[in-house]
Order: structure tokens, then sequence, then C-alpha cells
């Protein structure tokens, strides 16, 4: 399935010199959002997808959609909310040729763009809920890892799974410390598979070289816990290792990095080779 994503609200639209793609305009002009939130696409329904099984959801290609992304430092907001009183929007010009987006200062930054939201319909029980928090149903995860060439692996809680996805981020830090990635449209190719033989309530990921399990919550230590507790889980399922010997191979060769310090569910997820987990088995 190919998905077109717009982001931002008006007031960060560019003026003469950029493309604004006119679906980012009649959205602004035509809808009037419920609650605080992202511009996303989707649902997308997936067929025989039920409740208890996993979306595996592989990421063959993320195009560039137009020529500018935007950042934003507001105050009262951020991983540094107090210290920056005086808000600021840049424009951001971007090459698709060269994939760099020129800062003001004249870097030429690397662009390497992935969705910061990708995930499902929550629990039901749940009621209606912003897409500014990530939870168990993934969301608004902002995770840099997962480019193009990457599978998200999302436990469904409904039926059809119901998938979404937008936030496009043209570059973004672990961290994403400003509130804001390089934030621009997106456009991405997927592959949506219903994984009966997996069995997790959380997501998970994988890159060509790395597993990844991920933690959510307030409490950016309570993250690092869950992440960790999951690899460890992970690990015993992949390579067989005992629980003592996948703590200790956490402890000796697993990254756990910050995936977003600013959407209220802070956000760390885990990261381990795959070729020391295949040795293990």
């Amino acid at each position: 399935v190919v998905i077109d994503s717009v982001s931002g609200p008006a007031e960060v639209l560019p003026g003469e010199g950029f493309t604004v793609l006119p679906e980012h305009l009649e959205i602004h002009e035509n809808c009037r959002p419920i609650m605080q939130g992202h511009i996303l696409t989707g649902p997308v329904a997936v067929r025989g997808a039920k409740p208890g099984q996993v979306l595996e959801v592989k990421i063959l290609d993320i195009e560039l959609r137009q020529d500018w992304g935007y950042n934003v430092i507001r105050p009262l907001a951020g991983t540094l909310p107090y210290d920056f009183e005086t808000p600021r929007m840049l424009t951001i010009p971007l090459d698709r040729e060269k994939n760099i987006g020129r800062l003001p200062w004249g870097l030429d930054l690397p662009l390497a763009p992935f969705f910061g939201v990708m995930g499902l319909a929550p629990p039901p029980n749940w009621g209606r809920i912003t897409s500014i928090m990530p939870r168990a149903h993934a969301g608004n995860i902002d995770n840099k890892e997962l480019v193009a060439g990457t599978t998200l692996y999302l436990p469904i809680f409904n039926e059809g799974a119901l998938f979404s996805c937008g936030d496009g981020h043209g570059a973004q830090g672990d961290g994403e410390v400003c509130i804001t990635a390089i934030e621009t449209a997106l456009r991405g190719t997927f592959q949506l598979t219903v994984r009966d033989d997996l069995d997790f309530v959380y997501p998970r990921a994988e890159t060509p070289t790395h597993f990844i399990t991920m933690g959510m919550d307030p409490d950016l230590d309570q993250c690092a816990v869950m992440a960790l507790r999951d690899m460890i889980v992970l690990l015993g399922e992949k390579g067989g290792l005992s629980r003592e010997d996948a703590y200790t191979l956490c402890s000796l060769a697993g990254d756990l990095r910050i995936t977003q310090t600013v959407n209220g569910c802070k956000g760390v997820h885990m990261m381990m080779a795959k070729n020391l987990v295949e040795r293990a088995a």
C-alpha cells in the first residue's frame, strides 16, 4: 500500500519560492481538529486482521513529497521547556536530488526520512485519544531507525488492525529534543502482513542488522526498564538464551537509546545486533 502524508498547521506553511501541496491547503481550509494532534493518513483496514494477532509493517520505500520542511521551538515545550522564551519557526529547504536539508547557518544536513507516527487503532476501551502520546498501539514513536528497509511489528487490538501513519520527518536526532524534527510531507510504500505466528503485546522492530524493543512511559527510567525486559524476552525467543544470559548480553552488547523526550510518554529503545543473537542460537 502507498500512503501519502502532509505535516504541519497552517501557520508553518512557507511563502513564495516553495511548493505547498494542494491537499495540505485543502485540509486546513475544510477540516477542524477534534483534539490536538497530527495530520494522519488512514486508517487502512487489513483483511483478516483480528485482535490478538500481530501486524508486520515492512517499510519498503519512503520518498520526500515537497521541497521544504519546518522546525519549531516553542516556550513551555520540548526537553528544555523553560530555557527558550521566544518561539522560533524555521523553513528548511530540502534538496531531493542531493538528499540534504539546508540549515540557516549554511550546514547541509543529510536526510534520513521516516514516519514519526505509525500505529494501529488503540484498544476500544481507551476511547478517543490524541495522536501525540505513543503507547502499546505505537503511534507517535518518533524512532529514527525506522527508515526504508526496516520492519515494524504491532499488536492488533481491533478488527482490520486499522493502520495509520504521518508526521513525516526528513531528519531527526535521538530525542527530538526541541519537540520537532525536520517536519515534512512523505510518501511511504508499505507491505502489511498479518502474523499468526507472533505473540506479543508491545511494538517491536528490526533493521537489516538489529532487533529493536521499545518502552514508552512518562518516566524515562521506566521506558528503559520496559525496553530491556522485552529484549530479554526476545533473546530467549530468538537465541534460546536463559534470562540470566540474556540480561548479561544486554549489558555487554545491547544499546539503550533515547527515542524521544517530548511526547508526554517518552521513549527508549534497545538495539541488539542480529549476528550476536544468531551466534547464541
